[in-house]
This record gives structure tokens, sequence and C-alpha cells, in this order.
């Protein structure tokens, strides 16, 4: 086979991969994971933090940096069938017949290590696949990546969300639990099919290094520590309000899982109206000028959700989802790719790694540090200083400054010194 079309092969069959993954990742966040937690009979703020377990598990990455192999392929592809089945078992704890406490604490296990296995592998997972991507043509090949995933979660988010509210209704919701560790199966298998074709020929060797020399090497580059106080910042904006969003929208504003699906539905329109344009933006003005737009529509998107009550919920999470599409079509790619843009090849698994641990423990300590206020605001009726707002609200307002503070770091500290030098 030429190299061109092993290349072009490589770059569907990634494709291919991340939509699946994005399915089975549906399955496990959001208001799929509020509706296990719920039915377990875990609180509120609890799951607010389990919600929040996906940031923490960033820090696992670094783990990654302890491993160095000449072919990844198969150590990724096992990690994440392991993965893949943890997330499978939350659906089956629900319905052991054991007590609330102790499905509490198994959950709490099984989340948190599902995580640490798809972060220990996802550097070099990215790094290998990202391999087959031509640099001057990552923004829009990223941007057509994300529409496929979106166009499938669409479909997906919503058949399961009615499927789940239909049995929710029938007081059998662990038959949809059952149904969707089955789906979950099917799901995986075809994931690892995806993965076992592709190449990793253009892989570059990593440079075998130990941790303290990998962080030394990480923050001599000014650029890098810029990167990594964005990842940061982004993560601080994602993990003090987003994670308690599910259980605002089931137990507070009264929506159903078929509402919340349309809703993330319009979200994923919006981010794939923009996504093309956005990558290709990208392209031509770099990755943080597209980024700092970005951040300006989340801001928007959570100053929606601070107005959001049951009676004027859908309408400000409408907008919330429209503002939140809009800056998720380029953030997430965008910071990434800025990691592949200032590293070298070889260092890149390993910069990506530290990135988005030390981001990730920020955001888990941020969720740890607000559940606290999300407890004493719901136990003193909805109130906070004698003012009526729900939780979510007021930590929606504290998402606004942290997003107003990133406008601001990217627009001084990268775009300005990138035109200065």
């Amino acid at each position: 086979m030429k190299l061109k079309d092993a290349t072009k092969r490589n770059q569907n069959l990634y494709i291919a991969q991340a939509a699946v993954e994005y399915l089975l990742s549906l399955l496990v966040t959001g208001s799929f994971l509020a509706t296990i937690t719920k039915s377990i009979g875990i609180p509120d703020s609890i799951t607010g933090v389990l919600s929040s377990v996906i940031s923490l598990g960033c820090s696992f990455q670094l783990i990654s940096l302890f491993i160095h192999k000449q072919k990844t392929k198969g150590f990724v592809i096992v990690m994440s069938i392991i993965n893949q089945i943890l997330f499978l078992a939350l659906y089956v704890i629900p319905i052991l017949n054991i007590s609330q406490h102790l499905k509490t604490i198994l959950f709490a296990v099984v989340i948190v290590a599902a995580y640490f296995v798809y972060n220990i592998a996802h550097p070099k997972k990215i790094n290998w696949l990202m391999s087959n991507v031509d640099e001057n043509h990552r923004g829009i090949f990223t941007a057509n990546k994300e529409i496929i995933s979106l166009v499938a979660g669409m479909a997906f988010s919503y058949g399961a969300g009615a499927l789940s509210d239909y049995f929710a209704e029938k007081g059998d919701i662990n038959t949809a639990f059952i149904l969707f560790a089955a789906l979950s199966v099917v799901l995986t298998l075809v994931h690892t099919i995806t993965l076992l074709p592709i190449t990793e020929e253009g892989v570059y060797a990593e440079k075998k290094v130990n941790f303290g020399e990998a962080l030394r090497s990480l923050f001599k580059n000014k650029n890098i520590v810029k990167v990594v106080i964005l990842f940061a910042i982004y993560y601080v904006i994602k993990d003090i309000a987003a994670p308690f969003y599910g259980v605002y929208q089931i137990n507070d504003l009264g929506f159903s899982l078929k509402l919340v699906t349309v809703l993330t539905v319009v979200s994923s329109i919006s981010r794939i109206l923009v996504s093309r344009f956005l990558g290709r933006y990208a392209d031509r003005k770099g990755f943080a000028t597209m980024v700092e737009k970005c951040f300006i529509f989340l801001t928007l998107g959570y100053a929606f959700v601070a107005f959001a009550t049951p009676t004027t919920g859908v309408v400000m999470f409408i907008g919330y989802y429209v503002c939140n599409g809009i800056a998720m079509g380029g953030i997430n790619s965008a910071i990434t790719n800025m990691v592949f843009y200032y590293i070298e090849p070889e260092r890149r698994a390993d910069s990506l790694a530290v990135s988005q641990a030390v981001a990730g423990i920020i955001g888990f300590l941020t969720t740890i540090a607000v559940s606290p206020l999300v407890t004493l605001i719901q136990k003193d009726g909805n109130r906070f200083l004698g003012i009526p707002i729900y939780a979510q609200q007021f930590l929606s307002v504290l998402a606004v400054v942290m997003c107003v503070v990133a406008v601001i770091f990217v627009r001084l500290a990268i775009i300005g010194k990138n035109k200065a030098e």
C-alpha cells in the first residue's frame, strides 16, 4: 500500500475511533452519570465531585512519563479495553444486591480506576494517532473529526435519553442500565476494531528521560509554561460549575433526560456549524487567536446559566448550550494543538501529559473547593448571604469571572508576546 493511501486510511480510522470513543464517554458523563448516581442515592455535591474525576484523571497522565515504548499501539489498545470495561461496570453497580453505602464506595473506586487507566495511555494514543496528520492541516482535520463524532453523538444521545426516560417512567430504570451495559460491550468491540489496523510508522521514538528531567525540560520552555497556565485556567472554568449542571437540570429544574439530550443536540449543531470555520481560521491565524474568540463565547454561555431558574431554565440553558457549543468547537483542539506546535515531536506525549496533569489536578481541587458551597447554599434554602440564588447560578458567576481572566491571559501573554517577537 502506498504511503499516502496508508496515511489516508489511518486518518479515516482515527476519525471512526474518535466517534466510537465519544459515544462511550457520553454514557458516563453529564445527565447520564447523574441518573446513575441518583439511582444509587448519591448526593448532588458528591455527584459534582465524581463528575470532576475526569479532570483529576488527567493527573494520572504523569505516569505515562515513566512508560516509554518503541511501539505503543498494543499498550494503547489494551488500556483502552480495560478502561471501557470499567465504564461498563458503572451501569452494573446500581443493580447489585448490596447496600447503598457499598454501592457508593464501589462506584467511586470504579470511576477513578477507569480514568486512571484512560489517562495513562491518552498522551501516547494522541501522539500516535495525530502522527498521521499533516502539521499544516491539523485544524481542519480536527474539525472534521469532531463533526463526525458530534453527528453520531446527537443521534446516540437522543436515543439513549429516550430509552432511559421510558424505563424511568415505568419505574424500571435498572433495565435501561442493563441495556446500556450491553451497548457498551458492542461499542468496545467496535472501538478495538478501529484501532487494530492503524499503523505507527510515523511516530517519533520517545526520548527516555526521568521524571525530574522531563519537568525541568518542560518548564525551561516559556511557551509551554504559558500553555500549562492556559490549561489550568480552562480546567478551573470547566470544573467550577459544569460538574453540577447535570443534577441541577434533573433535580432542580425538572428536566427530563430527553430534554437534556435535545439541548445537547442544540450544542452539537452549534459546534458542527462553526468547527470547520474555526479549524481553517486556526490554520491561518494560529490556535491562540482562535482560542481567544472561543473563550468569549464560553463567557456568554456561563452568563446564561447564572440566570437559569425553574421558570427560565429551558431558555437560559438553550443559550448556554449554543454558546458552549461554539466555544467547544475550538477550545479543546486549540489547546492540544498548541502543545504540538511548540514542542519537538519526540517530546510531545510527555509535554501533553504534564500540561493536562497539572491542569487536571487544579480542576479537581476547584470542584472539591466549591462542593461545600453547593451544600451550604442548598441547606440554606437556595440562598447565599440572604440572596435567593441556586448554587449552580452562583458557581456560573464565578465561571464567568474566570473566563474573562482566560481572555485577558491569551491576549496579553500569548498573542501579544507572539506579535512582539
